[in-house]
């Protein structure tokens, strides 16, 4: 690439101090503590929404579900559009659609409406998550890119720790609509800042928009992420579940054919996959979010549903693993220049699965204290992630095709966690009404045990005894307790094993001389030459 194509692409931040880099690092860490936010402060909410909308158990999935959805779809778009398009203007665009959208949601009069402004809510939350590190990559270099990114993924965790107690709070004191209407002023301001603030770049060699890839790969991906959600609710053999997973493959087939005919035009650079490291980060990034994300959801489920803690005391209870996981990942930031990137991330997930595995010392009647030792370990390992893994997803190509590699990034992310808690979640279901089933009371119960079963894995033990008769309540709720806290080992014992694949991939294919010359400090010591050679 020419010299002058290269400042086109990387616009004034090398002559311009660090003031842009600056705002960029604050409104994009902004943007992320608003969409990671999201991700858990809805939960917390549906009862209310339920209330108010007059919903039904459909309506609430779809409440998670469309935002899921259309979030999954837009990843690789947004990022693409924004190499393309200019990645100030895509990233200003996907604010003020997350703003309006939660404006919209806030506002909604019935449920339609509300999951209408979800499924958009969803498409700006894609374009914000793609091309935020896109951005960072673009305006950092070296160590301070390393330093970046480790504030990015510190302040990612601090968002997931307080989504249950911001939603708590807003819920309880106000109305759930003011989960939405939060982002509003947040979503203003950053517009304000990246109007003034950001500085343009995009690929100036880039092509027109490849609309057969975007639409092929976007409905690919989507039917994917449905089947997986509705899988346990519709039933896995189902037609419509089958019809999803088979309708995926044919359209990702499709998509292959179509981005191989584009050539230079594709939307998706297959030669990436070509590259043990991007492969190696896309694979771990995908298994480590799938356990890792589900492994927390069901953790949270215990100390609400078993241990009967409210959103807010469970979310001041998970905070030792999210407050560990922000200095952590702050800490990692520097690390990345001087610590080959497969042993980081390895480490990192090593530290998740041997978290997950902790969730052993869990009892039947144990307090939420036997979770701290899994919480602080998987809090180092989530922390020890975050900052390698953004900067090696984009680190793999040249700065002028960070969205794609972004949105790539971020694609397998955001799939990781839906069908995480999918697939994960519906084997903890199973485990936990076998085990129901299978006890002295279940056995007492005889067909309705099936059905308590079940009310155990959603609503905990106090669910099941009040739906058992009054005589066997204490009886069935001991016994709906016990078969909770051996599903919920069971599974965490399965997301060990997969989180350890993972981390033997990053060990094996994630390589330091598969990084872009932007990536790499600016000078190395020989120890840490050393270190790159690996």
């Amino acid at each position: 690439m020419s010299a002058e194509s290269a400042a086109e692409a990387r616009g004034p931040q090398e002559t311009s101090g660090g003031g842009a880099q600056g705002w960029t690092l604050a409104l994009v860490c902004a943007a992320m503590f608003m969409l990671m936010l999201d991700v858990t402060v809805v939960n917390v909410a549906l009862q209310d929404l339920r209330t108010s909308l007059g919903a039904d158990f459909s309506d609430l999935q779809w409440v998670i579900d469309s935002y899921t959805l259309t979030l999954a779809a837009f990843l690789l778009t947004g990022g693409t559009l924004a190499d393309r398009l200019g990645r100030k203007r895509v990233f200003n665009i996907g604010l003020l659609i997350f703003t309006l959208s939660s404006l919209a949601a806030g506002l909604a009069q019935d449920v339609l409406q509300l999951n209408l402004a979800r499924g958009v809510q969803g498409v700006g939350a894609a374009v914000l998550f793609s091309v935020g590190p896109a951005l960072i990559g673009n305006e950092f270099r070296g160590k301070d890119r390393g330093k970046a990114f480790g504030v990015f993924g510190g302040i990612a965790g601090l968002a997931l720790a307080f989504g249950p107690l911001v939603g708590g709070f807003l819920t309880n004191s106000f109305s759930w609509r003011w989960i939405f209407l939060v982002n509003v002023p947040i979503g203003l301001a950053a517009l304000v800042v990246g109007a003034l603030r950001l500085r343009e770049s995009r690929d100036p060699r880039a092509h027109g928009i490849d609309w057969p890839g975007m639409v092929t790969f976007g409905a690919a991906l989507a039917l994917l992420v449905l089947g997986f959600l509705r899988g346990e609710s519709a039933g896995w053999g189902s037609a419509p579940i089958i019809g999803a997973f088979a309708g995926s493959l044919v359209l990702f087939v499709v998509f292959v054919l179509v981005e191989r005919g584009r050539g230079e035009a594709a939307m998706l650079d297959l030669s990436l996959l070509r590259i043990p490291t991007f492969t190696g980060i896309s694979l771990a990034t995908l298994l480590s979010n799938a356990t890792s994300l589900a492994a927390v959801f069901l953790q949270i489920s215990y100390v609400q549903n078993v241990l009967g803690y409210s959103p807010w005391e469970t979310g001041l209870r998970f905070m030792p693993m999210m407050l560990t996981l922000f200095v952590v990942a702050a800490i990692t930031g520097g690390m990345l220049n001087s610590v080959a990137p497969g042993l980081l991330v390895g480490l990192s997930i090593a530290f998740i699965a041997a978290g997950m595995g902790l969730v052993t010392l869990v009892e039947p009647g144990s307090s939420w204290t036997a979770l701290l030792p899994s919480m602080i370990v998987t809090g180092i390992g989530m922390g020890l992630f975050n900052p390698p893994r953004a900067a090696v997803t984009i680190g793999v190509v040249e700065p002028e095709k960070a969205g794609m590699a972004s949105g790539m990034g971020e694609t397998f992310q955001q799939v990781g966690v839906a069908v995480g808690i999918a697939a994960f979640g519906a084997l903890f279901h199973h485990r936990v009404v076998d085990s129901f089933v299978g006890s002295p009371t279940g056995a007492e119960l005889g067909s309705s045990a099936a059905e308590v079963g079940r009310l155990a894995a959603t609503q905990g033990d106090a669910g099941a005894a009040q739906a058992a008769p009054a005589a066997l309540a204490d009886q069935v709720s001991a016994a709906a307790e016990a078969a909770f806290v051996h599903g919920l080992t069971d599974v965490m014992v399965v997301c060990a094993v997969v989180a350890a694949v993972g981390a033997v991939i990053a060990f094996v294919f994630i390589r330091r001389r598969d990084l872009h010359e932007s990536a790499l400090g600016d000078a190395a010591s020989p120890a840490e030459e050393t270190v790159a050679a690996l």
